[in-house]
């Protein structure tokens, strides 16, 4: 009887660990691609996790960028055709492409 209850301590220790570092684990993160094509950002519209990564890939015959619109806190400068650039937002953000202004596009980060 002895070993067979140290037995089910260890197994109920490993099981509150297990638990314990489940609830603990942080969300696994994902990776977005939103194509530049026909001078629009496909999707425009995009709500992601915090932690999630966004890479735009120029898909156009023209060079684009990806600027905040705010406050321009963040761009990407100019992407090439077939070109990419990603970034890991920590906020929402309108976004456009400066070269060609009427190309916009919003981020929300839940």
């Amino acid at each position: 009887m002895h070993v067979h209850s140290k037995l089910i301590k260890s197994l109920q220790l490993i099981m509150v660990l297990c638990m314990v570092s489940s609830c603990s684990s942080e969300p696994e993160h994902q990776t977005i691609i939103v194509e530049i094509k026909d001078m629009k950002f496909v999707p425009e519209d995009l709500t992601i996790n915090r932690g999630d990564t966004i890479i735009w890939v120029n898909k156009d015959m023209m060079a684009h960028d990806v600027t905040e619109e705010n406050s321009k806190t963040w761009t990407s400068g100019p992407i090439a055709p077939s070109a990419t650039w990603k970034t890991v937002p920590d906020t929402d953000a309108a976004y456009y492409c400066s070269i060609h202004t009427v190309m916009k596009g919003k981020i929300r980060v839940e």
